[in-house]
């Protein structure tokens, strides 16, 4: 099992209003239209938490939106400039701008936390070959919240399927719907609130 703790200098830092402000620079290769879903993305944190995502002036640490192969973003903060992907061709969609920018903020797939075989069953047999990584348990720092099948951040019961069969299936009760969020969930906001908030 990997152990991915949040070390301290991954966070984001406060600034002096006490908020927490996320520099960021949006590439060219967007239409406005895709901006604009990116960006009124960004401000729903903002509408719900103390983390705002402001425009990049000189900051060293900062998030590069492009549009590179798939979606996708490291966890936490890395230093320097910072590739956060949201392909033009299947990942400019609110809940995809939340999900990659939740991970840039420090959190992982719900379907790693550490007590995810208490809530759901991994079905590795399905997954296609050399994706297995994707479903590793990680040690997470759960900020006393329950296992949300509805957070932005779950996989889908199909997620790298490679036979069309779940590779993850919800117990006990198996037909609980998973990772069809559109939008952060309760949870997801009060995540964020008692890791930069508090």
């Amino acid at each position: 099992m990997q152990i991915h703790v949040l070390l301290a200098g991954a966070k984001w830092p406060s600034g002096r209003d006490g908020k927490i402000n996320v520099p960021y620079v949006i590439s060219r290769q967007y239409a406005f239209s895709e901006r604009r879903v990116i960006e009124l993305a960004l401000d729903s944190f903002q509408n719900s938490t103390c983390v705002q995502f402001v425009p990049r002036t000189d900051e060293e640490d900062y998030i590069h939106v492009l549009s590179d192969q798939g979606c996708y973003s490291s966890v936490g903060r890395r230093g320097g400039r910072q590739v956060l992907s949201l392909e033009r061709n299947g990942c400019v969609f609110p809940h995809i701008v939340q999900h990659e920018f939740l991970h840039a903020l420090g959190f992982h797939h719900e379907q790693t936390r550490s007590d995810r075989d208490d809530h759901v069953r991994i079905l590795l047999q399905n997954v296609i070959p050399g994706q297995e990584h994707n479903f590793d348990k990680v040690n997470t720092n759960n900020l006393n919240t329950p296992y949300d099948y509805n957070s932005v951040m779950h996989y889908s019961r199909f997620a790298f399927s490679k036979n069309r069969e779940p590779t993850i299936l919800p117990i006990p009760d198996n037909n609980v719907p998973i990772g069809r969020a559109t939008e952060m969930s309760r949870n997801d906001i009060l995540r964020v609130n008692r890791l930069y908030c508090s």
